[in-house]
């Protein structure tokens, strides 16, 4: 009786024993490897990879093990698509996984990162199911997060070279004054009716304009340029155009007399006017043109091109009357340069009658002065006086933006858009406006549209770091010495840049130092760190408790002087 109640505990012993054998037991962390170790914002994704191992005899043949990242926060938590493995026993499409010699997995995922995540923790969470039964295994850390200097961008991009909407002044203006004195076939004396036509009077009259109007008009010389049709012998024509540029230059030497213009006469002549010739032809209508123009490119010699068109007797009666006598000319053409006002001048108008300013004036005026009060009225002017110019409003845009501002600014580049929605600054700036909110897709947008702009390409280097295409971002910056470039340089490790960048921006910020200061924590120099966050922490305060939760500092925010320089 007795070896039966043995028997019988025995028998129940090794059941429960192999009941309490079948059910899996959870992991330790060092099971599992996370890259990178300590999570960090990529664009505005959290990228992490799990390599996982299950140890042999961990998996038991019947059980289907569901692993699920979870991602907690505090205030909420967000998980990942979980990975599903079952034993050798058991019918399904899952990895099987052997009870003998286990296995390794990867796991690959992103979280769309909100700023409550950078400070956070990676989890893994194990629910087993053997059968009808379901049990869970403890959840494992396996990674903190985040690190999110990327998102630094949207403090960066305060500082960033926004869009001026620019002046197309020019106080120097070339201005070139044109008439033709026409010329009998052959002849090369000068009609009257040619001397008394209008449009020679109209360049005798600005001679005497320009004589007498030295404070805004300063000559650079007349010109006299004698032509002889293509027609004829060339030794002919030589004797005509020359005839021709003697008897205009002595003409216009006079008139330059009478006008009291002194200045420089410089005459020339063509003897056959090919060119001139070839220009008439193409803009005719004549039946034959193409002919006429594959003559003059197969052929070089004059006298051989002349005899080649004259064989085409359909067109050649027409040349002769429409297109030989416009090339029997003297050209003259008064150059002079048009001085509009200066500086002074400008700023004086802007400040008494800004009415009689033109717009590009009064931008240009804009950019007189570096008082941003004063340049904000200059705008407003603009904007006032001509409201069908985006650029009024753009450029008040951009020195409120400056200002830090960022409710006007967002109000007058909607306004600038409104008038003209093309314009490259004015998108550029949008895109901006859109960063320092975050929209990287609507940043993407508007600054596809403002590629033209000047500053197009230090708007790309940002809105790649915002999608966390770091090395593109460097090369869009160029050598731009900005927090943006540096912080650039930082995220693609490439320190040495980011270290020279941040020493040559001539105005440093907060950000500036910060950034100087997270990359003296990436390369273990302490003095760089303490030193900029010291002074981050001065201009801006509320560094301090950003640089207390920042996992960049994770290896010194236990030292004195780190604590010294937060408190």
């Amino acid at each position: 009786m007795l070896k039966k109640i043995y028997f019988l505990l025995s028998l129940v012993a090794v059941v429960m024993l192999s009941s309490c054998s079948s059910k899996m037991k959870g992991l330790p962390a060092e099971y599992f490897t996370v890259t990178p170790q300590v999570l960090e914002v990529v664009g505005s994704e959290i990228p992490v990879t799990i390599d996982g191992r299950f140890p042999a005899k961990f998996f038991n043949k019947k059980s289907v093990l569901t692993i699920t990242p979870v991602l907690k926060y505090e205030g909420g938590s967000v998980e990942a698509e979980p990975v599903v493995f079952q034993g050798e026993k058991v019918l399904g499409n899952n990895r099987t996984i052997s009870y003998k010699t286990g296995g390794n997995f990867t796991m690959k995922m992103t979280f769309d990162y909100i700023p409550q995540m950078e400070k956070s923790a990676l989890y893994l969470n194990f629910s087993v199911k053997k059968g009808n039964k379901n049990y869970s295994l403890p959840e494992v850390k396996v990674a903190d997060g985040c690190i999110a200097t990327s998102q630094l961008y949207r403090s960066t991009v305060s500082n960033a070279n926004v869009a001026l909407g620019e002046d197309a002044f020019q106080r120097v203006i070339k201005q070139a004054k044109e008439a033709n004195i026409m010329f009998l076939i052959q002849q090369t004396n000068l009609r009257s009716s040619e001397l008394n036509s209008s449009e020679l009077n109209e360049l005798k009259s600005s001679m005497s304009d320009v004589a007498t109007d030295v404070e805004n008009k300063v000559l650079d010389n007349v010109e006299v340029a004698a032509y002889a049709s293509p027609d004829g012998g060339m030794l002919l024509n030589v004797d005509v155009a020359n005839g021709r540029e003697q008897n205009t230059a002595e003409y216009v030497k006079k008139e330059m007399d009478k006008a009291k213009l002194d200045g420089y006469l410089d005459t020339d002549y063509t003897a056959e006017d090919w060119d001139g010739f070839k220009e008439l032809v193409s803009r005719s209508n004549l039946p034959d043109k193409d002919l006429i123009l594959r003559v003059l490119s197969m052929y070089t010699e004059p006298e051989e091109r002349e005899q080649q068109i004259k064989n085409i007797s359909s067109v050649y009666s027409e040349l002769a009357d429409e297109i030989l006598p416009q090339l029997r000319r003297a050209r003259i053409t008064l150059n002079y340069q048009l001085i509009g006002r200066s500086d002074e001048q400008i700023m004086q108008k802007l400040a008494d009658d800004p009415q009689e300013l033109s717009l590009e004036e009064i931008i240009y005026a804009g950019i007189l002065t570096d008082d941003a009060d004063e340049q904000m009225k200059i705008y407003e002017t603009a904007a006032r006086l001509y409201p069908n110019d985006y650029r009024g409003y753009n450029n008040m845009g951009v020195i409120s933006y400056n200002k830090g501002d960022y409710a006007a600014a967002a109000e007058y580049f909607a306004k600038a858009a409104k008038i003209d929605p093309s314009a490259a600054d004015v998108n550029v700036n949008l895109g901006y406006m859109a960063l320092l909110d975050g929209d990287v897709f609507s940043a993407e947008t508007y600054m596809a549209k403002g590629s033209g702009a000047k500053v197009g390409d230090e708007a790309l280097g940002n809105l790649y770091i915002a999608q966390g295409q770091y090395s593109r971002a460097v090369v869009s910056f160029g050598n731009s010495k900005t927090n943006s470039a540096a912080l650039a340089q930082l995220l693609s490790k490439d320190y040495s840049s980011a270290k020279s960048t941040l020493s040559s921006i001539k105005n440093p910020d907060a950000d500036t130092y910060y950034l100087q200061a997270v990359l003296g924590a990436r390369t273990d120099n302490a003095s760089l760190l303490y030193d900029g966050l010291k002074n981050a922490i001065k201009l801006k305060p509320s560094m301090a408790k950003k640089a207390l939760n920042d996992l960049e500092f994770a290896k010194y925010v236990s030292s004195e002087a780190f604590k010294s320089i937060i408190e």
